[in-house]
């Protein structure tokens, strides 16, 4: 029996599980939107609300923490190749891709207001391949935000 068993195993290993949700998360704060398995956006979406709560902090430890989670350098890690200019690839992997840095700089503010909820999962049917019940994982507020940006 599985009485007061929260976490969905999802057919991984514990670390496989982890290092698969960090990625989803990873990939929707740089993206806005994922689209997974029903299963799957069900097990990410406290992981991703957690992240918003750790960055409505703000603080040092809180981004330690996020990059922590989100198997993510905070900061300074950049690798790149050394016969480019390294200033212009680590302002455009900063602005692009350092989640620790999207979280807490652009998607967190925008939370700052909001006591929780800030993810949503919407149903959109069954997988061709194997009928498995796909879902849409996005934050709430991204269409407002997307609004605001486009005005």
């Amino acid at each position: 029996m599985r009485h007061q068993n929260r976490t969905a195993k999802l057919g991984r290993k514990g670390q496989h599980r982890n290092a698969m949700l960090a990625n989803m998360v990873c990939s929707l704060i740089q993206k806005k939107r994922i689209t997974t398995t029903l299963a799957k956006a069900k097990a990410a979406k406290p992981v991703a609300e957690k992240m918003i709560t750790l960055g409505k902090k703000g603080t040092l430890h809180a981004r330690r923490l996020a990059a922590s989670r989100l198997r993510h350098q905070s900061r300074s890690f950049f690798q790149g190749k050394p016969t480019q200019k390294g200033k212009e690839l680590r302002d455009k992997w900063r602005l692009e891709e350092d989640v620790v840095r999207i979280l807490f700089d652009d998607l967190a503010p925008g939370f700052k207001d909001r006591p929780g909820g800030y993810t949503r999962i919407m149903k959109l049917g069954q997988r061709r391949g194997d009928a498995a019940q796909m879902a849409i994982l996005e934050w709430v507020e991204a269409e407002v935000a997307a609004d605001e940006a486009k005005d």
